[in-house]
């Protein structure tokens, strides 16, 4: 049922104009009253500027596109290859034809503010919305995000998944462009253990977090097909044995993490001889706390990233990685969300991830 000022006021128990007057801000409010109808449009969660069911036919020139970090490369790469499709022709011209506003959210990783956004876009009645990035795996949040989502699909938002799963109940998607993590962590430990690598540390993103678990799960996938984790409990879901758990530390996916983390793992074991970063980034932190321990890359022991960020080949010596087309994954995501594209058959498309084999890896020593 369409929430209306009128329904609004009454949760308040105010009058309609003092709900438009604290909508609009063109009016002084005492500060009790105006808490009191902003609580009420939120708990009704009340769309501005008419029923949602007039929406489909008058959203906004606003796109929202969502992003944990917007100084990680990873989050920059694609949010701005997306404004380069949302934007416009871009031909000097100043006229109007039909490109968008396109405006940065920048969530922190937290699910609340995600959801915040999300409310906020809708009230705005974006054109679009393009959510980039791991989800958090926790399924309270999930269902908020789907009805959410639901609301925003029925106002004529067009909603796309860029470098992200579909929710379980994705309905609402024009599309979810989602990285091949899985295979690309399979890939990447397979090139270790094709060295002589049977030692691997893992230095693992947050784990609830869907990009951190595919990478995982492929890492580990390599692992027990070559019978480095045969012990009960390795099956997926990203659960290996006690042994590959003790050779695996999540932490954020910053380069602090991967320094403090690769001191554990070097703790913990010693005699690893590879040790695989959740990332770049976390990478970079991983071959300080090498150096630091005195040790050389790749002679002593050999470091791998993930994502092929732009300053991994400019590492020394350049990082092993594995690539993923942020760019063109951001780009594709653009077009979706102004209609440019057609959507993937089933609105879903797997984005193939590559290895790229540098001076970071080697055969262990001895």
């Amino acid at each position: 049922m369409t929430v209306t000022l009128a329904d609004v006021a009454a949760r308040a128990r105010v009058s309609p104009a003092t709900v438009s007057r604290v909508l609009n801000g063109n009016y002084p409010v005492a500060a009790s009253t105006r808490e009191r109808v902003l609580r009420a449009v939120d708990d009704l969660d009340y769309v501005l500027n008419g029923p949602a069911s007039s929406l489909a036919a008058a959203t906004s020139d606003l796109v929202g596109i969502l992003v944990n970090d917007i100084a990680d490369p990873f989050f920059g790469i694609m949010a701005g290859a997306a404004q380069t499709q949302i934007g416009g022709p871009g031909d000097g011209s100043g006229r109007a034809g039909g490109e968008k506003l396109a405006v940065i959210c920048n969530t922190g990783g937290s699910p609340e503010r995600e959801l915040t956004y999300l409310t906020l876009l809708q009230r705005q009645r974006a054109a679009a919305v393009v959510l980039t990035g791991g989800a958090v795996e926790n399924p309270a949040h999930q269902a908020a995000m789907s009805a959410k989502l639901a609301k925003l699909a029925d106002a004529g938002t067009r909603i796309v998944f860029c470098g992200r799963p579909p929710l379980p109940e994705g309905d609402a998607l024009v599309a979810a462009l989602a990285f091949d993590n899985r295979g690309g962590g399979r890939r990447l430990a397979e090139h270790l253990i094709s060295l002589g690598h049977r030692r691997i540390g893992y230095v693992a993103g947050p784990p609830e977090r869907t990009t951190t678990r595919h990478r995982l799960e492929g890492h580990r996938e390599a692992l027990r097909a070559a019978g480095l984790d045969t012990a009960p409990g390795g099956a997926a879901g990203g659960r290996g044995s006690d042994e590959q758990d003790r050779l695996t530390v999540h932490g954020p996916y910053d380069r602090r993490s991967g320094y403090e983390a690769t001191l554990e793992l070097l703790r913990r074991a010693p005699d690893v001889t590879a040790i695989v970063a959740a990332n770049d980034t976390v990478a970079l932190g991983a071959c300080a706390a090498v150096r630091d321990q005195g040790m050389r890359i790749p002679q002593d022991i050999s470091v791998a990233g993930f994502d092929d960020l732009p300053f991994s080949v400019d590492a020394v010596p350049a990082l092993t990685t594995v690539r993923l087309p942020l760019f063109e994954a951001g780009a594709r995501a653009g077009r979706l969300a102004m209609g440019k594209e057609n959507p993937p058959p089933g609105g879903i498309a797997t984005i193939a991830a590559e290895l790229m084999i540098r001076g970071s890896t080697a055969a262990p020593r001895g």
